[in-house]
């Protein structure tokens, strides 16, 4: 075992051993607990004790919890280890979309591998990954099911607000009305995806249009996507692990 990654992220937590070579080894997913520098310490043993590694393979940190990480050699920006994992993965420069619990990303990667530019919406939770695990405890819908019960319907309930308050207060509004449970939920995705697209046009859309994070498996979320930009979407084969792969990559580059 040659690295490891670690990205603390607000609604999971992952870990990615890596060899010399790059391959992945080794990875954990788990949701974030209170206390993550103790859930990583332990996460942490279990790899080092699976891998018969020691404390002092490199030790790279990412996501909002790096700095309390305390064994991590070096701590690194979401930006950098995200653009680096998904680059290795998929082999192509072109403009990432990573949408988050708690904030989204658009990262224009160059054919180094590295960040030429980015955009982030840390602000407001409405283009989030928790926008929408909010809204399906709401109705009462699973996290897995969301993009399938958004197109499973051609009505479509529109989501006005940009602000993650008064858009919670439409949806309240259009449950009391008795609206259509999956055409609310068609609405809530067009209005996800109308915010990281706007924020990918101010980037800059570089063909592919490359998708990580958790919400990159809904598939709603990639369908309108997709439309919205007219381009090709493509999929790391991870796409939640690659912030902690990359986080990995950078510790044995």
């Amino acid at each position: 075992m040659a690295a490891i990654g670690i990205d603390a992220g607000s609604t999971t937590c992952k870990l990615v051993a890596v060899d010399p070579d790059g391959a992945i080894m080794s990875s954990v997913l788990e949701p974030t607990e209170p206390r993550v520098e103790l859930q990583v310490q332990r996460m942490l043993d279990a790899i080092r004790a699976k891998q018969g590694a020691d404390s002092s393979v490199p030790t790279i940190a990412t996501g909002y919890g790096r700095k309390l990480i305390k064994e991590a050699t070096r701590n690194l920006t979401e930006i950098t280890c995200h653009a680096r994992g998904v680059f290795r993965d998929l082999g192509r420069a072109g403009t990432l979309i990573d949408i988050g619990g708690q904030d989204s990303k658009v990262i224009q990667i160059g054919p180094d591998g590295r960040p030429i530019d980015f955009m982030m919406n840390d602000k407001c939770a409405a283009g989030t990954g928790r926008f929408l695990e909010y809204t399906a405890a709401r109705l009462g819908v699973s996290v897995p099911e969301l993009g399938a019960r958004a197109l499973c319907t051609a009505r479509e309930e529109p989501i006005s607000s940009t602000c993650t308050v008064f858009a919670e207060s439409e949806i309240i509004s259009l449950i009391a009305r008795g609206a259509e449970p999956d055409a609310i939920l068609r609405g809530l995705h067009r209005s996800l995806v109308g915010r990281v697209v706007s924020m990918a046009r101010s980037v800059g859309v570089v063909a592919p249009l490359m998708l990580s994070g958790g919400v990159a498996k809904n598939e709603a979320v990639r369908k309108m996507i997709a439309e919205a930009t007219v381009e090709e979407v493509v999929l790391p084969g991870e796409p939640q692990l690659m912030g902690a792969y990359g986080a990995a990559l950078l510790g044995i580059s």
